[in-house]
């Protein structure tokens, strides 16, 4: 304590680390936060093997990896904005509904302009 009696002593090893501590929630928030990021690449990932001259990777593979980002992008948002509404993170539980909003906006095209419209043949009205 210090003289006065108020305040304890600080002794240089006691003073927090600088930045924050990460606990396990926050890293869990994190990995999401990148797997979501990484959609568009594991996306893009069979056209890049095709024009680095690998076709059989995008012809073996493209299925899978097409698969693998539709999860990504779908669940990591689902699955981060739990676990962040669970942690009570604020700030986390915002990126997520944004990342869900992003991840919506493709997944309602393909489905309105390659299901829906694909169903109505020319010349007719649906």
């Amino acid at each position: 304590m210090s003289s006065s009696g108020v305040t304890p002593d600080r002794s240089p090893g006691a003073a927090p680390p600088d930045g924050p501590a990460y606990s396990g929630l926050d890293r869990t928030i994190r990995a999401l936060s990148w797997w979501w990021t990484a959609s568009p690449l594991i996306l893009l990932t069979p056209v890049l093997a095709l024009a680095t001259g690998f076709p059989g990777v995008r012809a073996q593979f493209g299925i899978e990896f097409a698969s693998a980002a539709l999860v990504g992008a779908v669940v990591a948002p689902v699955a981060g904005f739990v676990v962040a509404h669970v942690g009570h993170r604020r700030r986390a539980r915002r990126r997520f509904t944004v990342m869900g909003a992003v991840s919506a906006v493709p997944i309602l095209f393909i489905w309105v302009f390659a299901v829906l419209l694909a169903e109505c043949p020319d010349g007719y009205h649906c």
